[in-house]
């Protein structure tokens, strides 16, 4: 099967559907008339993350949601497209020829929830308290090439980058940059809680049970002034426990949107239901799903062992069997889509091959079966999640090169666990922050990386993403990221696994749904409202 470089235009999302369901009652989202979004995303305080909704320390697609809807940055993704437009700015711009200098004029009269007013010295704290707190698992890592901050007045920022850098409007279009109250938020520490003072387009009230989140209410915040239009007063998100439960709770009218996380074999059912009241929407998506590793681990410490994986694991037949064919084999950290795509795993490995596999292993002087433990995360990245992790396991044994076990973890624990190195292989998800592919190298490879990874290559670290980062036109960046993606297979710090599709699952008299998520995969709960 030829799996050569594919390159597509990078991502616009519109939701399409793949069916159109009649029916729907004017009863769905009872309450009030919010609209109700179902979720099994679960935010709980912990000791390794006490404040889930600080944008100091949130990380996940989970949090950003929430972020996205509560906080201003300078700049944020449009309804569609790629390029940031302005929201508490009026304008952004470098400054210079190099990309070393941005900035930025605030729009007059901006106000947080609580009516203190919002200034360019909030903008300035909000970064300077972001890289002191340098939270373990934070954002940190998308400010780290930022200089200093500069306030000439109330209106201005100007950004002193430490290297040019294409991509920093991007960056600071990201929750990392929400914009935080001077006067609330502690300027070296994190918050407690699930407290949130934001001027974003809505306000948050958070109902808590046991340290966790059961229910928010995202209200219409009638002092924002950003670049975002809202079709409605009140969102509400309420948790569940499982997918089947919030499939039941959309079918009986109790939610009125859903889209994390569907299960595979609850996609293949709602494309089949003709009659349902409900329509699934489908859109090309950016997840990807990787097997990480801990490169000082002994038992893959040697990239033969990575490289047998990477020659064994069969990604077909993982998508068909694990995910019903929901998602599509990955072969790149940067996946189709995204400027600067090419298979390098494939076009090193070809077809998953035992007996490559045992040659690698043998020439190394490895003696097989090698014993291996597989991580996962059972409460994050859905029900599959367990189901792709038991064929992963079973196509290493069925080798006979291989002695894999594999265990479940909370989430809780899971992710300052696998920072901290105790997993040797793990498996991740990431949604982008923003879609270039300098996010999908980055953020794993650079200073700072977002896995704590040991692995440590100069080549893509100082100079691949440098020199990417000097192109302002970013198809002329490509070749770098080639460059990088070839080192990483046949390296193999990480093992690309999957690219998910995007889905949304509506009632029908909800409209806007095919705009619910914007390119990075982040919801658009204002776009939201009642109709036909």
């Amino acid at each position: 099967m030829n799996r050569k470089t594919l390159a597509l235009p990078t991502l616009a999302v519109l939701l399409t559907p793949v069916l159109a369901a009649c029916g729907g009652s004017d009863e769905a989202g009872k309450g009030g008339g919010a609209i109700v979004i179902g979720t099994t995303d679960r935010f709980e305080e912990t000791t390794d993350a006490p404040a889930p909704f600080d944008p100091a320390a949130a990380y996940d697609i989970g949090a950003w949601n929430v972020l996205h809807s509560t906080f201003q940055t300078l700049l944020r993704l449009p309804r569609s497209g790629t390029s940031p437009v302005a929201d508490a700015a009026s304008t952004c711009s470098f400054g210079d020829r190099k990309n070393e200098q941005y900035r930025c004029t605030l729009r007059s009269g901006l106000k947080f929830s609580n009516g203190h007013a919002l200034t360019s010295e909030d903008v300035k704290f909000s970064i300077d308290r972001a890289r002191a707190i340098n939270f373990e698992n934070g954002p940190v890592s998308l400010l780290s090439n930022i200089d200093s901050v500069e306030t000439p007045n109330e209106l201005e920022v100007v950004f002193h980058l430490k290297s040019p850098d294409a991509t920093f409007p991007q960056k600071i279009a990201t929750p990392a940059a929400a914009i935080v109250d001077s006067e609330t938020y502690g300027k070296k520490e994190l918050g407690k809680g699930f407290k949130v003072v934001g001027s974003g387009p809505y306000t948050l009230q958070t109902e808590e049970k046991d340290g966790r989140v059961v229910k928010a209410v995202f209200s219409k915040n009638s002092d924002y002034q950003g670049s975002v239009k809202l079709q409605n007063d009140k969102v509400e998100m309420r948790f569940y426990d499982d997918a089947k439960s919030m499939e039941k709770a959309l079918k009986d009218g109790d939610i009125d949107i859903m889209n994390r996380t569907l299960a595979p074999e609850q996609l293949s059912r709602m494309r089949g239901a003709a009659d349902s009241g409900v329509r699934l929407l489908e859109a090309p998506g950016q997840e990807i799903s990787f097997l990480a590793f801990n490169t000082e681990d002994p038992s893959v410490k040697n990239k033969s062992v990575r490289q047998a994986m990477a020659q064994l694991i069969d990604r077909q037949a993982l998508a068909r069997d694990g995910y019903d064919r929901t998602s599509d084999p990955l072969y790149s950290l940067v996946p189709s889509g995204i400027t600067g795509h090419q298979n390098s795993f494939s076009n090193k490995y070809g077809e998953p091959s035992a007996d490559k596999a045992r040659s690698i292993l043998r020439a190394a002087n490895i003696t097989s079966p090698v014993p291996l433990t597989l991580t996962y995360t059972d409460d994050h990245y859905g029900e599959a999640t367990a189901k792709a992790f038991q064929s992963i396991q079973k196509q290493l044994n069925d080798s006979g090169l291989f002695n894999a076990k594999i265990q479940g973890v909370k989430w809780a624990d899971f992710r300052p666990e696998a920072a901290k190195g105790k997993y040797a292989v793990y498996g991740m998800g990431w949604f982008p922050d923003f879609p270039d592919p300098d996010n999908f190298v980055a953020p794993f490879f650079g200073k700072d990386n977002f896995l704590r990874s040991p692995y440590q290559n100069p080549k893509i670290s100082s100079q691949l993403i440098p020199d990417s980062r000097e192109a302002a036109e970013r198809d002329t960046a490509a070749k770098f990221f080639h460059q990088a993606q070839d080192i990483v297979a046949d390296e193999v710090p990480v093992l690309p696994l999957w690219q998910g599709k995007q889905y949304v699952a509506v009632r029908s008299n909800v409209t806007g749904a095919e705009w619910a998520l914007n390119s990075a995969s982040e919801i658009q709960p204002w776009e939201l409202g009642r109709g036909v």
